[in-house]
């Protein structure tokens, strides 16, 4: 019998299972486990969006829909950016509507990378970004933000751009950051596209938590280097809307016609009725999402009190929601480790850091997208923990 794997892509090899997930279904397995891992929005999708979608069925918009999306989805993007982030984009031929932000990363990094191109991956940040770079045929080069306030500093940069030079091809900035919820300020985006402007180097900005930034302003790539940005964002956190798989890409013609090559054949298009439905909630405005932050913005502050007088060391999160919280010397300090201890005897599922890339190993990402009941048994369960192991 002849085994077929070994003549499989060998790039693959390469190429991690995402741990995320997976520690997450592993903790599914405890009886009345309370889980802090995966960042989804406990909210429902506002009602005047799923009427949208109902309707759309209802009138036989079932058939196949333009790839690039429709041209109601299209226009109401490019008028949403330009209302709200002043961003200006011709919804006819420098936006393309994704199957999530996940699909348009991967266009975007397949479309730009060369065999033996650098993609440069500040860390810790969600774990797709990599290996698209490995799958595409890149090198990913991970870059440890954790002594810089998890930011990428000019200085750091820099020190990247000259140790790879001319293979350097794309960056990418996910602004606020999972898992952090720390987010850039716009000076200090300015101050990064400097040293990039008039490079061959691409801006890959991930901006899906562009509407849950709690402090200080939107900041985005986009504005600091337009031409040079690759801009992916979508509805799944802002409109509690995960599952309906709705995203979008922007970025100036030449470029999204190349990548428009790949999303053509990734997928044949994104239905119809999702993107009908999605039209109608950036139509909608941004009342629904007000009412979510606020009340995640209680949560964050509860969550963060209760870790920091456990011992945690948490940074105060300006968006997105999670808490990343560095492990208390008195505990185990492989977070790999801890986390499994942690459901094992307090049935409270938490992230470990190191699956975020080597910028979070020794911390711990805690969710707060879920209820404050929730979020209150799970910090005396895990409170009781701690005090365990202080003994």
């Amino acid at each position: 019998m002849v085994e077929m794997k070994q003549y499989m892509r060998k790039a693959l090899n390469n190429v991690p299972k995402l741990k995320i997930f997976e520690f997450s279904n592993y903790a599914s397995q405890f009886d009345d486990v309370i889980k802090f891992t995966i960042g989804e929005p406990d909210f429902n999708t506002p009602e005047y969006i799923k009427n949208a979608a109902i309707q759309s069925i209802k009138n036989n918009r079932t058939h196949y829909a333009p790839q690039r999306g429709t041209a109601g989805l299209l226009k109401a993007v490019s008028d949403f950016l330009a209302e709200n982030y002043d961003l200006h984009y011709n919804p006819k031929t420098e936006i393309l509507i994704t199957n999530g932000v996940t699909e348009g990363v991967y266009s975007a990094i397949t479309a730009i990378t060369n065999p033996g191109d650098v993609i440069l991956v500040p860390t810790p940040t969600f774990s797709i970004y990599s290996p698209d770079a490995v799958i595409a045929g890149g090198t990913a080069v991970e870059i440890d933000t954790s002594k810089t306030n998890f930011k990428l500093t000019p200085e750091l940069l820099k020190s990247y751009l000259d140790k790879y030079g001319d293979r350097v091809k794309g960056i990418v900035f996910v602004n606020p950051s999972n898992p952090t919820g720390i987010a850039y300020t716009q000076d200090e985006l300015n101050a990064l596209a400097a040293l990039i402007k008039g490079k061959p180097i691409f801006a890959i900005s991930d901006e899906i938590y562009s509407e849950l930034i709690y402090d200080g302003g939107y900041a985005s790539m986009a504005r600091a280097l337009p031409e040079q940005t690759i801009l992916t964002n979508g509805l799944s956190k802002s409109y509690a809307m995960t599952g309906w798989r709705i995203g979008y890409l922007c970025a100036p013609e030449e470029i999204t016609s190349e990548i428009f090559k790949v999303h053509s054949f990734v997928m044949t298009d994104v239905a119809t009725f999702t993107q009908d439905a999605a039209e109608a909630a950036l139509k909608g405005g941004t009342a629904a999402t007000k009412e979510m932050d606020a009340k995640y913005i209680k949560r964050r502050d509860y969550m963060k009190e209760r870790l920091t007088a456990m011992g945690f060391d948490c940074s105060r999160p300006m968006g997105a929601f999670y808490i990343f919280a560095k492990i208390p010397k008195f505990l185990e300090q492989d977070d790999t480790k801890i986390v499994y201890d942690i459901v094992k005897k307090a049935r409270v599922a938490v992230t470990a850091g190191s699956y975020f890339g080597k910028g979070g190993s020794g911390y711990l990402r805690f969710s707060y997208a879920t209820s404050m009941d929730q979020i209150k048994e799970g910090m005396d369960r895990l409170e009781k923990y701690v005090n365990a192991a202080r003994q």
